[in-house]
């Protein structure tokens, strides 16, 4: 007998049959950019898109926080975060979108400055968030979607 998901929708209730799809997932990895402080991964690829973990400005041989105020972290994230999308073939031509996370909405101008020499011409979507902290004192953090460059 076929599985049925019901939807409710504000006009009427669809039915479609569940269908076992099978998908490729890739964990990313790279030693361009920092490890993992958690048990996560840096990125999963998964059907041409890319979804990259938030990135803080950890210095990839050391995995210690960058010295320097604002712009050394966001210019680190920043370096991280191309490492990791190229690592799974994909780079900031490619990004859909972005959210970046700042410990202070202060510091919104020098980041978005540095963001928008990274990207260039590309203008993904992006939110920005103020957060309280971020793991081991990052003064910010971003991270990404973006589709897969063809082979």
């Amino acid at each position: 007998m076929d599985k049925v998901i019901h939807v409710t929708g504000i006009v009427d209730t669809l039915s479609y049959p569940a269908i076992p799809v099978a998908v490729k997932r890739e964990e990313i990895s790279t030693d361009q950019a920092p490890a993992a402080i958690g048990p996560y991964s840096l990125a999963v690829s998964t059907e041409g898109m890319v979804y990259t973990s938030g990135q803080i400005p950890l210095v990839p041989d050391t995995g210690e926080l960058v010295t320097g105020g604002i712009e050394a972290q966001a210019s680190q994230v920043l370096s991280n975060l191309k490492a990791v999308l190229e690592s799974s073939g994909a780079d900031f031509s490619t990004v859909v979108k972005t959210t970046v996370f700042l410990t202070d909405l202060g510091n919104f101008a020098t980041v978005n400055a540095l963001y928008a020499a990274a990207f260039g011409e590309t203008k993904p979507a992006r939110s920005t968030i103020e957060v309280s902290a971020l793991p081991k004192g990052a003064l910010v953090e971003i991270e990404a979607v973006a589709l897969v460059k063809e082979a």
